[in-house]
């Protein structure tokens, strides 16, 4: 496990970056850095893991992400995996159809999800620091200075190069540059709770909302249940217990039934908001996850949009701690996730009104959409687009005029034709070097001219060479002539490139998207 300091933080103490918050994008953000190379701290305020969790849907893009860090399998095995998702009565969003080696939503406390990214940062050297306390911090020119209490009560400082924040929707970080956090409160006083039941519901994960308020209800595979609900017109402090008859009082309202609700081993209540940042970076100052962006919780995305926040910042990151590439490299996590963070406000947002809609008209309209989704002609197209939002898959980042069309987008896992002990026989597993993966068509040779990152082979039919970013996006692209292949002796570097800022230098990267 990474050391564990409980004790004031020497004045002298200085590294590469600083990760504030050991929640699941802090996590896989030291991660990523240490694994780069980067001497990476990460602070976190609590002396011992936690075994509480308000996240608990892990999307298919995100499997991804975790694939490419050779977690997936594992994470798997902790929960519940689920085809489709239903969002009110007649409403499904299929996901069982999506273009992905995980083509539905896994649905696991978030300690899992915490426990394996700790364990592979410890594996590749990023050090935390539990019981230590950031409470502010001021950056210059060089670096960022960040004081920090420990649990003990002793203080100290401790020097960065960066700093990001990851530490929640009361971010110090945040807090510490002055960075706003427009928006407002969505619902009020939501409880939660781990539970037992006598009986499981017939969905899975099962919704439902009306003129009451609204309940969720989803297994997490070994026993344990969590409901999620919310009365209307209650306006409780998130201090305030939770009293189990409401809850069930709540789901029976809606579903009819409390499917025997009993002995719960946790309980919590906490106010929704949808509010954002204006700006991902100030500086050497860094924010991710819910200390950028926080949205009610339909839908599950939460937790999913902070790692993707994660994993597009840590390569970048890195690369110019490395000297491999220009800070102004950094402008382009902002410039990617901002409008990522803005759609899942929108997303979460229009599915918690329209389950809690109390007009007549509305709920109408709420049903025959419903219908259109599960049975209309909209079933596969509007579907199929919901699906892929909702997933993760269908995110796209900018590419300017000219690209080719896959520059900016989600690369598939690709079947790869190598050949050996060790070699990747899938993209994804060949991302999990951490570096850029070039993809080139069968017969077109790995040896013919330069190019950055690992050098990998199709295996299908496929002509598109690819440059393919760490985080899985494609940065270069470009169609290889049929005379090209078998043996025709080319400069393999795609032309259609992206270059937000200045080139990173001696790996011949070009900044690229």
């Amino acid at each position: 496990m990474p050391a564990v300091t409980h004790s004031a933080i020497d004045a002298t103490d200085a590294t590469d970056a600083i990760v504030v918050g050991a929640g699941p994008t802090g996590l896989l953000l030291a991660g990523d850095l240490a694994a780069a190379g980067v001497r990476t701290v990460l602070l976190e305020r609590r002396s011992q893991e936690s075994n509480l969790t308000r996240a608990f849907a892990v999307h298919a893009r995100t499997l991804e992400v975790l694939d490419a860090r050779g977690l997936a399998e594992r994470l798997l095995s902790t929960g519940y995996f689920v085809k489709d998702v239903r969002l009110f009565r007649g409403a499904v969003i299929d996901l069982g159809r999506l273009p992905t080696r995980f083509p539905g939503v896994l649905m696991t406390p978030q300690y899992h999800v915490e426990g394996l990214l700790e364990e592979r940062a410890a594996t590749v050297g990023a050090e935390l620091r539990r019981g230590a306390r950031c409470t502010g911090l001021r950056q210059d020119a060089d670096g960022v200075s960040v004081d920090v209490t420990g649990d003990d009560g002793t203080t100290g400082t401790l020097r960065a190069r960066y700093v990001v924040g990851t530490d929640g929707v009361r971010s110090t970080v945040r807090q510490a540059i002055g960075m706003p956090f427009p928006g407002r409160a969505v619902l009020d006083s939501v409880m939660l709770a781990d539970v037992r039941l006598d009986a499981s519901p017939g969905e899975v994960p099962a919704f439902r909302g009306g003129p009451a308020g609204f309940s969720f209800v989803v297994p997490f595979g070994d026993g344990w249940f969590r409901v999620i609900a919310w009365r209307r017109g209650t306006a409780l402090p998130t201090e305030a217990p939770v009293d189990m008859e409401e809850l069930k009082d709540v789901t029976r309202a809606v579903f009819g039934t409390d499917f025997g609700i009993r002995d719960a081993r946790w309980t919590s209540r906490f106010h929704s908001d949808e509010r954002q940042v204006p700006a991902y970076r100030d500086g050497r100052v860094l924010l991710a996850g819910d200390a950028a962006h926080v949205h009610s919780p339909a839908g599950g995305l939460g937790m999913n949009a902070g790692l993707q926040d994660a994993a597009n910042l840590g390569w970048k990151l890195a690369a110019v701690l490395r000297g491999d590439a220009e800070e102004a490299l950094l402008d382009s996590y902002h410039a990617e996730r901002h409008p990522v963070g803005e759609q899942v406000l929108k997303v979460s947002g229009a599915i918690v009104r329209a389950v809690l809609a109390e007009s007549p008209v509305v709920r109408g309209l709420r049903g025959t959409a419903g219908a259109a989704l599960r049975f209309g002609p909209l079933a596969g197209f509007a579907g199929g687009r919901v699906a892929m939002t909702v997933s993760g898959l269908g995110i796209a980042y900018p590419a300017p005029p000219g690209s080719h069309p896959l520059v900016g987008r989600r690369a598939p896992d690709l079947p790869l034709a190598e050949e050996g002990p060790g070699r990747p026989v899938r993209l994804y597993e060949a991302l999990r070097a951490g570096e850029f993966v070039r993809v080139v068509p069968r017969g077109f040779g790995l040896d013919a001219g330069p190019g950055p990152g690992l050098r990998v082979t199709r295996a299908d039919a496929g002509r598109t060479m690819l440059l393919v970013r760490p985080d899985g996006y494609v940065g270069e692209a470009e169609e290889v002539p049929l005379g090209w292949v078998d043996g025709g002796v080319v400069d393999p570097r795609p032309r259609a490139t992206v270059s937000p800022g200045p080139g990173p230098g001696p790996r011949d990267v070009a900044a690229p998207r």
